[in-house]
């Protein structure tokens, strides 16, 4: 793994790795706002409160208990590709690889909040993760805070997971042990790790990682507005061959790597050895899953004369979404999905 942070950990995978469908845990990214909280299952409890009939405090016990479902999900970290962007921007330095796909399996959020009897003035769901710390950048509350993020009620009940396995094995502490939230097709910011405390609340939840920090702009006739950071952009990342690797001359090479959008599927994937100035159709592997990745390969003849070569390669989506070749600037330093300029050598 790439050390990008020691303490807190953030970890990342190097692309290159790519070997299948699944990530496998050890090489699956690690984000980390605050160091891993302390976990002892005898008296952990996950509380549900708020615009309920009935509020619940359940353990693991219980929940692991309950009836169970798995499935594939991609999760990017809102930041990832980050250490394309120029000039250099703040924040984790993430390169191609804070990224991964992998089965989760657990307990949907839906039959937690039915049994708890969700209130008819029900609007959002909150998520609280056990893991806590001070913010260093102002604007900011004082003390300590924990991260927290809200989904709306639709989203929560729709396919939102509460996940104890990762990969058929029991979740790592790194990736949220004893249980984390899985919002599938959104950057992985809403999907809380270490998670210990639902709150149904009937209004909007402006909290710190959605409004100040992991949100956005978005231009609308009544002027910009800022929005959390919600459901991921179509896009397609090169694994092999990776940065700056040497090539021969005039051979054949199999260029491989991922391509994932939110709710439409990958419908094609197009590879350009100049730069963007021209494309081939690249081929997709496997079936398509709702919200995980899809798998790409292309065939490509490196060319006969020595010198530097920038690859591209961008996906659409099922409803017409395109890989855009320029950066939207109101983003700020999330929702990287711009076409990223890989160089290589032809030697």
């Amino acid at each position: 793994m790439i050390i990008r942070e020691k303490e807190p950990a953030n970890l990342e995978m190097p692309f290159e790795t790519l070997d299948g469908f699944l990530t496998p845990n050890e090489l699956f990214y690690v984000r980390s706002h605050f160091p891993i909280p302390p976990v002892d299952l005898k008296t952990w409890r996950l509380r549900i409160e708020g615009a309920v009939e009935h509020p619940l405090s359940l353990s693991y016990e219980e929940i692991c208990a309950m009836p169970t479902r798995t499935i594939a999900s991609t999760l990017e970290c809102a930041g990832n590709n980050r250490v394309f962007l120029v000039p250099k921007v703040k924040g984790t330095q993430w390169g191609l690889g804070a990224v991964g796909n992998a089965e989760w399996t657990g307990v949907p959020l839906a039959d937690l909040l039915q049994k708890a009897g969700l209130k008819d003035s029900a609007v959002e769901v909150i998520l609280e993760g056990a893991d806590s710390g001070s913010v260093s950048d102002d604007p900011k509350p004082t003390g300590k805070i924990h991260f927290t993020r809200s989904i709306p009620k639709a989203k929560a009940l729709a396919d939102t997971l509460l996940a104890f396995q990762m990969n058929g094995e029991t979740l790592p502490a790194s990736h949220g042990f004893p249980l984390r939230a899985i919002v599938p097709g959104w950057y992985a910011v809403a999907s809380i790790k270490w998670l210990q405390r639902i709150v149904v609340t009937d209004q909007p939840f402006n909290g710190y990682y959605q409004t100040v920090d992991y949100a956005y702009w978005k231009e609308n006739p009544n002027g910009p507005e800022l929005l959390p950071l919600t459901t991921m952009q179509v896009k397609a990342e090169i694994a092999r061959p990776k940065i700056n690797e040497v090539l021969p001359a005039g051979q054949t090479y199999r260029v491989i790597g991922t391509a994932w959008a939110a709710e439409a599927e990958i419908a094609q994937v197009e590879f350009s050895d100049d730069g963007g100035k021209s494309w081939q159709s690249a081929t997709l592997q496997g079936e398509p899953v709702k919200n995980a990745w899809r798998l790409w390969e292309c065939e490509w003849k490196t060319p006969a004369e020595r010198g530097l070569r920038t690859l591209m390669v961008r996906a659409t989506d099922a409803s017409g979404q395109t890989q855009p070749d320029q950066r939207d600037l109101n983003r700020g330093t999330y929702m990287i999905n711009h076409c990223l300029p890989i160089e290589v050598e032809i030697r």
